[in-house]
């Protein structure tokens, strides 16, 4: 019997759905090597490989078989996908095009050698846009922005979502999100088109042009709209929660309760930028790595308590996720600071921190990226995290996301389905 590679329940997905790898007409406890390849639009290959063997009846199951060796041991469903690395250092998987899928090539191969010898192969499309959702281009009054509209009548909650300072125009999570019933607006605000790559100020008008931009749309829910923020954009997706009316529900993903970086200018106020020293970056010898950990003045000197946003005044519920591992700033502590703030106030706060978690905390599958260049400072940065427990902390984040914008969006009658 020829050998086949299936990938289950369909080979073409969105790309946070898991999916079961198998492999069958193999010979009884037969050794092969499974290889997952991946293309980006830059052309740029991503591989991962697990040593296995077969059963007595000569099938694998990656949900229930364990790797013997290679990117990762173990039973580990997905690990063919969370395990990718390309073979050039410092490359972040990020998709730029969502309306053209990720193509990942399954390829079983003879032993545990030199893959020379193809038994039999697959190729599974992971896509980030759903089907019947639409992508419509924002270029309204200053608004740089792209609109991702589920696929059927609505209404449908509305989110805004922010990245962080490494600028553009992201629209991959934005897109995943909308395949799961959000309506979601992907924001840019630095280093895009005739934005700067770094603004001498930010004003919070802009914000408030895209917040009613998103609930002009008929087709959102008038229960108010939901800010996710990664990084810097973190920070601002408190400081819309905290200046402007309408916000029900944010997350904060490796953020801080304080104004960092550039300013903020919102109408009669400014929050000035956290005091940081850029004398205090560190560069690896070895690698040419940056490290910013150390980068800016303590949070906890009453010094810089004017740099902090003003968050107990918000009525928004928050969620705060952070990596303990993150090696591009203290994340994990400035999330702790702002939730004892909160909860010192009364407030009910969500928050999870992640072992072994990094920076960079993005939707499942995606692999992790522990460093790259920044586009906008243009050095390599080290981002952290560990391979297998970033991967279990995006999964679980994920679906933190989704349930918790469902539960502060949504009247009771919460969609389920959508998870």
């Amino acid at each position: 019997m020829a050998v086949r590679v299936m990938v289950l329940p369909s080979p073409k997905c969105l790309f946070d759905d898991p999916v079961q790898i198998r492999v069958a007409g193999l010979l009884p406890q037969q050794e092969v090597t499974l290889r997952a390849s991946l293309l980006d639009e830059s052309g740029e290959l991503f591989q991962a490989h697990a040593r296995y063997r077969a059963g007595s009846d000569g099938e694998l199951d990656l949900s229930r078989s364990p790797s013997l060796g290679g990117s990762y041991s173990g039973v580990e469903p997905m690990g063919l996908l969370w395990s990718l690395q390309s073979k050039a250092p410092y490359k972040r998987l990020a998709k730029r095009n969502v309306l053209t899928p990720y193509c990942v090539d399954f390829e079983v191969y003879e032993g545990h050698g030199d893959m020379s010898c193809l038994l039999g192969k697959c190729t599974n499309e992971r896509w980030f846009l759903g089907e019947g959702v639409k992508r419509i281009p924002v270029r309204e009054g200053c608004l740089k922005a792209t609109l991702f509209l589920p696929a059927g009548p609505g209404p449908f909650p509305g989110l805004i979502d922010l990245y962080g300072s490494g600028g553009g125009l992201v629209e991959y999570r934005a897109s995943l999100l909308a395949s799961r019933g959000f309506m979601t607006l992907a924001l840019a605000y630095m280093a895009f088109e005739d934005i700067p790559a770094v603004p001498e100020v930010l004003e919070m008008s802009y914000f408030e042009e895209a917040m009613k931009f998103l609930l002009n749309q008929h087709q959102v829910k008038d229960t108010g709209i939901g800010i996710l923020g990664l990084s810097k954009g973190a920070d601002l997706a408190l400081s819309m929660a905290t200046f402007l009316p309408g916000i029900k529900a944010v997350v904060s993903i490796s953020g801080s309760g304080f104004n960092s970086f550039i300013p903020l200018k919102g109408d009669g106020f400014t929050i000035p930028t956290h005091p940081y020293d850029l004398g205090r970056v560190k560069t690896s010898d070895d690698s040419g790595l940056v490290d910013f950990s150390d980068v800016l003045d303590d949070h906890r000197d009453p010094a810089t308590w004017n740099c902090r946003i003003p968050v107990e005044r918000s009525s928004a519920k928050f969620l705060f996720l952070s990596g303990r591992d993150d090696m591009n700033w203290k994340s994990d502590l400035y999330c702790q600071d702002v939730v004892q703030r909160l909860q010192q106030c009364g407030r009910e706060v969500e928050f999870c921190s992640y072992p072994g978690a990094g920076h960079l905390l993005e939707p499942p599958y995606l692999p992790l990226c522990q460093a790259s260049i920044h586009k906008v400072l243009g050095m390599f940065v080290h981002w952290g995290g560990q391979w297998r427990e970033h991967a279990r902390a995006q999964e679980d984040a994920w679906r933190r996301i989704q349930a918790f914008f469902w539960q502060h969006l949504v009247d009771s009658d919460i969609s389920k389905s959508k998870l």
